[in-house]
Order: structure tokens, then sequence, then C-alpha cells
């Protein structure tokens, strides 16, 4: 039997957020590779199938997360080409800030086997509700933290900033599991050509346990470089501008609408 791969969500909150049919894929599984970072969690998964495999072993700390990940992809792989229905259960979306799950299904594929990813409630989701953010508001950009400090980036201080993996925010190496104040620092000071540094922002990390609470910071600018911050904290920057009306636009659309008025009096 030719082999397949899919690799699913579970969401962020034990239990709470997986779908029915990330789901089936694990309980029908051959083999399910684990991709969480509780081991609760995993022992969660070990309970819907028997051969759960953990990768994060993978991981070590000075050991290039390129490595890493690579040997991920292979362990995956190997089993998918040997026949097998192989699972890859990552905590929240399979697809969002995770190397191994696209570059899996993209190998699999290549080869010519079935290979689908599905989708699981993100970060980004959780964040969104737990502190009320409406992204169709004022809008809303995101950032991985060490690209946006690595590349000239524009950013708006007009809508929501939200920049992921803070805790990791500077890192060339791809080998360490986090950085301190100094590198904090240079980033505050990308930030502050766009925003006062009294300015609030907020210091995000979701629940994983249905115990677990919610942390929702707010501190000023300034302060980032000091604060707690862990490799699932998120760093979220309300605006700290009005929205600027673009007049020649509105103008431009106003005499559209006027000339689509004139046209139906005509018609008439």
């Amino acid at each position: 039997m030719p082999g397949s791969l899919a690799c699913v969500g579970i969401g962020m909150t034990l239990g709470a957020h997986i779908c029915p049919l990330a789901k089936s894929y694990i309980e029908q599984a051959d083999v399910v590779f684990s991709g969480v970072s509780n081991g609760i969690v995993e022992l969660w998964l070990q309970e819907m199938h028997s051969d759960v495999r953990s990768l994060q072993v993978y991981y070590k700390e000075g050991k290039s997360r390129h490595i890493t990940y690579r040997e991920m992809v292979d362990a995956i792989l190997t089993e998918v080409r040997a026949g097998k229905k192989v699972v890859g259960a990552f905590y929240g979306h399979p697809g969002v800030f995770a190397h191994a799950p696209h570059k899996s299904i993209e190998l699999a594929k290549d080869e010519g086997f079935d290979a689908v990813m599905v989708p699981g409630i993100s970060a980004e989701d959780c964040l969104i509700a737990d502190l009320a953010i409406d992204p169709g508001k004022f809008g809303c950009q995101q950032f991985e933290a060490s690209q946006f400090m690595f590349y000239k980036r524009r950013f708006d201080p007009s809508c929501y900033l939200v920049l992921w993996q803070i805790g990791l925010a500077g890192d060339k190496s791809m080998a360490k599991f986090a950085t301190g104040a100094a590198h904090r620092q240079v980033l505050i000071e990308i930030l502050s050509t766009e925003y006062p540094l009294e300015h609030q922002v907020i210091l995000y990390e979701a629940a994983v346990l249905p115990i677990d609470t919610i942390r929702k910071q707010t501190l000023t600018l300034a302060e980032l470089a000091d604060a707690d911050i862990y490799m699932h904290t998120t760093l979220v920057i309300p605006p700290s501008q009005k929205m600027q009306p673009n007049q020649a636009v509105l103008n431009r659309l106003a005499e559209i609408e006027k000339e689509i008025e004139l046209e139906a009096e005509r018609e008439l």
C-alpha cells in the first residue's frame, strides 16, 4: 500500500481545539509524529494512538534549527516511503511558523505520495479572541521578530503590529532558545522610530492547558527590554496614530459615484 502524509493542527489549548477531521487522521494513522512543546499534550496524543513519536528530540541547545528541521522531515518521509499512513500532529496550525510540515508535504507530493494539511486553531486566532482585537477595524501587520529586525520592513503605526517569537528576537545563529535584553533593545530602537517609548504594548501568551492563565501583560515599549519573555511570547503593539484619509482617492471615488448617478438620470 502506498504511503501517505497528513500534517494536522491540534490547536493551542489541550483537547479544546482539535477538529474531528484532525482527530480522525490521528486515530487512523500507522504512525504519528508529535510536534508539540508540552509533555502533557504529548501524553494526550498517546491516548489517541499507540505509536506517537516526538519530534522534540531533534532540538538541542547550540544545534542549528536548520539541521533540526531537516532531521524532522527525514524522519517523517522515511515512514511515508515505507508505505505507512503517517500523521504529523502539530500544536496550533501546522502551516504557521512550522517549517517541517510544509517541507514534508512538498517532498511527499514531489515523490508521488498523497499529502494534505489540516488547519488548526493558531496562536493568532487565540490572540484575536483573548485580546478582543478585530483586524478589520484598524488593520493588522504581522512579522517574525528577527526577520522584522534583519530587513527593512515598512510598518504602519496606525494599525496593530504583531511580532512573533519575540523571545528569539535578533538571533541569527538559529541555534539559541532565547536572546536577551541587549537584543531587545535593538528592536526597541527600531520601533521607537514610529512609536513613543511610553507607548503601551502587550506581551501575549495563549493557554496551552485548560488550567493555564492567559498572559496579556501591558507595559511600555521602553520596559520591553527587561521584561520576562519566553519562546512562546508574542508582542502586540496597538496603533499609536490615527488612520490618515487618502483625500485624493476619496475625491476620485466621489467623482465616479457622481458620474454613475448622472448616467442613471440620463437613462430615466
